[in-house]
């Protein structure tokens, strides 16, 4: 996932920087009157704010080591009010207006804020405090004012208006007209053409949404910290791999439970640990912990999603649409809701299909493990699923995570798996730096080098979980690249591995090592940026299509020739044997029906909350029971799987930018899959692949139409047929 970031670059709504320090003055007693006073001391200069320049530090990368919690407010304050004036001066420009004075001059417009921005909203993801999070939610509304003065601004858009209207005869280059047209669709979808009274009611709800998004995220993740199940008993972790107890006791440790063993939840329904855990009862401990964050308790969400939930819809209703996901959904790569509910509902065919036929499976081996152990039969339950689908992929494939799990080490997967496909497709190389700053200990920096040597960006790897870290996996830039500003990207991938005690290996999981292909499959994204202008840079596409250079980047972790560099013993060194390696491949599609079905439910969900007119929002109360009818009238109601986030912890949608959004995951594994069969087609692994793949379409960002930009890569229009063989979903089954 790449958390959302605003799509308006360097002048959007972002948090802020400056230094109003106050100087502190020491007064003296005074001498004796019969002599002169001494000259008075020279007033303390307070230090210079971290965020007032561009950094020092190689690309820019933030100062970690100089930055204060104290800098941050601050900061905001003199960032808007720099950005501000610098608007005005272009709002009220006594010259006609042009495109440098207006689009390129907002696009030059409040950098101040933009590095306070980044580093503050990454943090608050990755490395939170109180304080951070007190800030973060004080600061939302006063910049969501500061958005729209600057989108509901006449006199700004009256200029930007007259060059859209005469942009035919600007002679302008092609990114220098998307640029100018794309600005004009922004402020109209602000609501630059709403009457002065329906703008101060757009801005009041845009200031409550931003408030109230920013508590969904920061309950979100309190819940899931005050959520995570302690163990008295080693015993009861029966199943689970000595490195996860060891993690297990270690997060204990870290919260003061010694001698105990603390299993953190992250962010989905269904938790890693219901895999392998063998005692049924703490299987259902940990699910039922898991599906209770957000719904009713100290942590309780229901009230907030549904204030949301009212807000946008009233929001849509006053810009013209008749729900929130017509609004979203027009900016995007699908373009209405109708597209987007066919294609879920044709999939969710064919998944749950396969689903209710894999059910039936994992009944009949639960049944022989009960008769096996002399204990009652019992009906499948959801947290029960992990448990015997791991059971069944051990049948059917006759191996186990504990016999994989050695053979992807960290490290070697970063370098020997990740790194190494870049370097074969792209030319890429890395280095790490042990030299620069960071914000948490455990953050490894690399200065990565394109295929002429020549310098191209910095990729921060921030890889365990913490209590201050949301869960999930994403990527996200500290720097995006811009020639107009002359910066190189600085991109972060975040995973939530368990740290083992000190020594230990950090051994992943298929699955993981998945993940880390993704994450840096949008990393990858970000740093071949090379347009000219913030607003395009990098990963600022849409949603249905951001996801597309990530999931497809999920291929080199299972191809056979980059397997088999980073697939090696931990200990000996010796790679993966081949009878192993094969049944790891041929498993990639085992469970498509639980993992698709899933997915379908909560994007489903989405959509569901999205298409509510204004006026039909139901109220806190009834969160929930609006959920499962949504669900039911899906035909998505199936308890065995659940949709892969329920409505009170789906952060997607309700913080991070995804509202009638989540559906962009398969939408761009379409594209993924149809380019991994063009990659297989074509030599695979071959640097002509990977620099026609970085022309055409990684190094655009969103300088040019995202469908365009597959189609000249791609030679035609997108195709379901890989994406359906891929999941193990016959056509015939999903229509």
């Amino acid at each position: 996932m790449r958390p959302s970031k605003p799509r308006f670059a360097a002048f959007a709504v972002t948090f802020t920087l400056g230094a109003a320090l106050v100087a502190c003055n020491s007064t003296t007693t005074p001498p004796p009157a019969a002599e002169p006073a001494p000259a008075p001391a020279p007033a303390v200069q307070p230090p210079p704010s971290p965020f007032a320049q561009d950094s020092a530090l190689p690309y820019n990368l933030p100062p970690f080591d100089k930055i204060t919690d104290a800098d941050y407010r601050p900061a905001f304050e003199a960032g808007m009010a720099g950005q501000r004036k610098e608007v005005d001066a272009i709002a009220h420009n006594a010259e006609a207006p042009s495109f440098d004075n207006t689009i390129v001059a907002l696009e030059r417009s409040g950098r101040e804020l933009a590095r306070t921005s980044s580093v503050l909203n990454n943090l608050t993801s990755s490395n939170t405090s109180d304080e951070l999070d007190k800030i973060q939610a004080e600061m939302a509304p006063k910049l969501s004012a500061h958005q729209d003065a600057i989108f509901l601004d006449p006199a700004l858009y009256a200029r930007v208006d007259q060059l859209y209207q005469g942009r035919a005869g600007l002679g302008l280059d092609a990114e220098s007209l998307r640029l100018l047209e794309r600005y004009h669709t922004l402020f109209v979808r602000y609501g630059a053409k709403l009457s002065e009274a329906d703008k101060d009611r757009l801005r009041k709800l845009n200031e409550q949404i931003s408030s109230l998004t920013t508590q969904f995220q920061q309950t979100t993740l309190k819940g899931a910290k005050d959520g995570a199940v302690v163990v008295e008993r080693e015993a009861d972790l029966d199943g689970l791999p000595p490195e996860r107890i060891a993690a297990a006791a270690q997060a204990a440790k870290g919260r003061g439970l010694d001698g105990k063993w603390l299993i953190p939840l992250q962010n989905t329904t269904t938790q890693p640990a219901l895999a392998q855990l063998k005692d049924r009862a703490l299987r259902e401990h940990i699910y039922k912990a898991s599906i209770a964050r957000g719904d009713g308790g100290p942590d309780d969400n229901t009230a907030t999603v549904a204030q949301i939930v009212k807000l946008r819809a009233d929001k849509a209703a006053l810009l013209g649409y008749k729900d929130f996901a017509s609004y979203a959904l027009e900016d995007e790569t699908a373009g209405t809701p109708e597209a987007v509910n066919k294609m879920l509902a044709q999939l969710a065919v064919g998944a749950f299909a396969n689903a209710r036929k894999d059910a039936a499976e994992l009944q009949k081996l639960a049944d022989a493990d009960a008769k096996a152990h002399h204990l009652k039969t019992f009906k499948l339950q959801p947290w029960d699923w992990a448990y015997y689908a791991e059971q069944l992929r051990k049948q059917r494939y006759a191996f186990d995570e504990a016999q994989v799990k050695p053979y992807f080490e960290m490290n070697h997967v970063l370098q020997d798996g990740v790194f190494y496909a870049a370097h074969e497709l792209y030319g890429l190389t890395f280095k790490e730096r042990t030299d620069l700053p960071v914000y948490q200990k455990d953050v490894r920096v690399f200065e990565v080098f394109d295929k002429d040597g020549s310098p191209l960006a910095l990729f921060l790897a921030d890889y365990f979980a913490r209590d201050n870290k949301q869960g999930g996996a994403w990527m996200n830039e500290y720097i995006s690249q811009s020639r107009l500003l002359g910066l190189k990207p600085v991109v972060v991938n975040n995973l939530n591995l368990p740290k083992p005690p000190e020594g230990q290996p950090v051994l992943m999981s298929f699955d993981d090592v998945t993940g880390m292909f993704h994450e840096f499959g949008h990393g990858l994204h970000g740093m071949f940026s090379s347009v000219q202008y913030p607003l395009f840079a990098g990963t600022a596409t849409p949603p249905d299509f951001v996801e597309y250079p990530s999931q497809f980047n999920e291929m080199w972790a299972h191809d056979p020739q980059v397997l088999a560099h980073y697939a090696k013993h931990y200990q000996t060194g010796q790679p993966m044997p081949k009878e192993l390696l094969d049944k790891v491949l041929a498993a990639n599609k085992f469970n498509a029906g639980f993992t698709t079905g899933e997915y379908l439910a909560a994007a489903m969900l989405d959509m569901s909350w999205h298409q509510i007119g204004a006026g039909q929002t139901p109220a806190a109360k009834d969160v929930m029971a609006f959920e499962a009818a949504a669900l039911k009238k899906d035909g998505l109601d199936y308890a065995l799987v659940p949709p892969r986030y329920h409505t009170p912890y789906f952060s997607h949608i309700f913080s991070n930018g995804y509202a009638a959004g989540y559906y962009a995951y398969i939408w761009s594994d379409v594209l993924a899959k149809d380019t991994e069969h063009w990659m297989n087609t074509h030599g695979g692994l071959k640097r002509e692949n990977g620099e026609l793949l970085r022309a055409k379409v990684l190094s655009r960002g969103f300088s040019a139409d995202p469908t365009s930009l597959f189609v000249d890569f791609y030679g035609k229009p997108p195709e379901v047929g890989p994406l359906l063989e891929a999941r193990g979903l016959t056509a015939g089954e999903s229509k």
